[in-house]
């Protein structure tokens, strides 16, 4: 279930979109790290199509309390859902249907230039052959999973620097 801040009427919807495999009752609500100065929070975009990565993603990202974390287990729903100059950093699973994250990256570059990128993958990759391919200035890390949250929060925090 998807709410929108009270506060702050621009701010994406809140919450996982989901596809039914997670209750409503599973999503953690960051409502309450929004603020009504500057931004004192790094806003984070996770996409992912399994709900139960996406849900472990975001209460391991949300243990720093200055991160909000906004999360989609359906590329295509976040595509359409995408608000521009809001983001801080996306984390992209690689290998997802409907659209990869690569594709997925490019169409929301085209909405915001701006965007710093991680992609996270359990598959193997060639992050330079895929640099190649997809030759996206705003490829940031590339992260495998699995991953501890103290590893993520790192490779996280240091992209945001």
């Amino acid at each position: 279930m998807n709410k929108e801040h009270p506060n702050d009427s621009l701010e994406p919807k809140n919450g996982t979109n989901h596809t039914g495999k997670l209750k409503p009752n599973q999503i953690k609500s960051s409502s309450s790290l929004s603020s009504h100065g500057p931004q004192l929070h790094k806003r984070i975009l996770v996409v992912d199509d399994n709900s139960d990565i996406v849900l472990t993603l975001r209460i391991g990202l949300e243990s720093d309390p200055t991160m909000q974390v906004y999360t989609y287990d359906n590329p295509v729903t976040a595509l359409l859902e995408f608000k521009t100059n809001f983001y801080d950093l996306l984390l992209i699973d690689v290998n997802m249907p409907l659209m990869d994250g690569f594709q997925l990256a490019h169409k929301l570059l085209q909405k915001d230039l701006n965007l710093r990128i991680c992609f996270i993958t359990s598959g193997e990759i060639n992050i330079d052959a895929a640099r190649e391919v997809h030759p996206l200035k705003s490829i940031g890390c590339f992260i495998r999973k699995p991953i501890t949250t103290e590893q993520l929060l790192r490779r996280i925090r240091a992209e945001l620097e």
